[in-house]
């Protein structure tokens, strides 16, 4: 088995290098990372600027990009060979419910997943790295048992893992979640610089909108571990139907002045 590490908190994160040390003895594990923390950048991918690819002393390659940008370099050009599986995290902090849209660490995982590659995204509950021996161990339980039920270097899927920050004997089960939803964000941060002008910082994400039964929000409360299967369609196919006669009426008054 042949495995790509990404993340989006940096090639020196505790998380990758945990990720890395659980999974080099099961299979051929290869890390190509961002140089820098790239929390937040998504699926972005650099297309004016060059991308340069460094080695540091442990092996690991990291770039000047993001996240996505390390795995389609990596599967474009860089390695010699397609991975059976592409592993992103373990990110410092939960990506859970409207976290998945902005999420680096998920976007590395689904740029994997876009070249037809099985792809899971990990990320621990909590931004402490409290346990991360436990979530690491959990991460390498999971890729194991996929790998005997012969679902990995098949057809391509995409997991999103939440993994409480629990000592192991705390650990509750995993279980299979929807995505939960947040609250709108926290107010912009607005400072003044030393020159006098203005700077905004995003605010804090919102708390949890929708936490019932079943969602990835309130199964990692609970102290289980979440597992969300993902898409990349955005379509709302649920709605196709209600759209249907704007779009006839939209069509009939094209080119119409």
């Amino acid at each position: 088995m042949k495995i790509l590490i990404c993340n989006d908190d940096g090639y020196q994160a505790p998380g990758v290098v945990a990720l890395y040390e659980a999974l080099k003895d099961v299979a051929d594990v290869e890390v190509v990372a961002p140089e820098q923390n790239n929390s937040a950048k998504s699926n972005a991918l650099t297309l004016h600027t060059p991308l340069y690819v460094q080695r540091a002393a442990n092996g690991f390659r990291y770039v000047n990009g993001t996240p996505a940008d390390c795995v389609h370099i990596a599967l474009t050009g860089l390695i010699d060979y397609r991975p059976d599986l592409v592993v992103s995290g373990i990110n410092n902090g939960a990506n859970m419910g409207d976290d998945t849209i902005y999420s680096g660490t998920v976007g590395a995982a689904m740029e994997g997943y876009l070249f037809g590659i099985p792809s899971i995204a990990f990320s621990q509950v909590e931004r402490n790295w409290h346990h991360l021996d436990v979530a690491a161990n959990k991460a390498r339980e999971m890729v194991l048992q996929m790998s005997q039920q012969n679902l990995i270097g098949q057809t391509p899927w995409l997991l999103n893992v939440n993994i409480p920050n629990l000592p192991l004997l705390e650990m509750g089960h995993l279980k299979l979640c929807r995505l939960g939803r947040r609250h709108s964000a926290e107010a912009v941060i607005t400072q003044q610089n030393p020159r006098g002008e203005t700077m905004y910082w995003i605010g804090a994400a919102g708390q949890a909108k929708d936490d019932a039964e079943g969602t990835d929000f309130h199964a990692t409360a609970q102290g289980h571990i979440s597992m969300t299967p993902l898409q990349v369609d955005l379509t709302d196919h649920n709605h196709l139907g209600y759209w249907a006669q704007t779009a006839a009426k939209l069509a009939a008054v094209v080119g119409v002045d």
